[in-house]
């Protein structure tokens, strides 16, 4: 088993900045892959971005390519993801997930574990 813990959001003003932090435990080293996505109300959860353990591919939406930066600590376990440059429509409910399969996906039902979600909100 595999426990996802994040944090870091927060109501911030369009045009902020955030990290959110994921830190994993349990069963670590069978992760390969880590991503982020959102689920805004009403709406699909989302692909934002992922990274491979392993070599440290990383791949974004094309929502957030060039605001938002995924990485990793394999000492600690824990991946971030930084927003910046906020808008309104990042509001959303922010889940990491871990992926034991090789490979990477943007595909929400390629992941094993997840994360209870934390909360973004970007005001005007």
């Amino acid at each position: 088993q595999v426990r996802l813990v994040e944090s870091g959001g927060r109501l911030v003003q369009a045009g902020g900045s955030l990290r959110l932090s994921c830190a994993a435990s349990g069963r670590t080293f069978s992760i390969n892959s880590m991503g982020w996505f959102r689920q805004a109300p009403g709406k699909e959860r989302e692909f934002v971005a992922a990274i491979i353990w392993s070599g440290g591919s990383i791949y974004y939406a094309d929502s957030v390519k060039g605001r938002f930066t995924i990485s990793g600590d394999n000492a600690k376990n824990t991946v971030y993801l930084q927003m910046n440059s906020l808008k309104l429509e990042d509001t959303a409910l922010y889940y990491c997930a871990a992926r034991i399969p090789s490979g990477w996906s943007t595909n929400k039902d390629r992941y094993d574990y997840w994360g209870q979600g934390t909360q973004v909100t970007v005001s005007s």
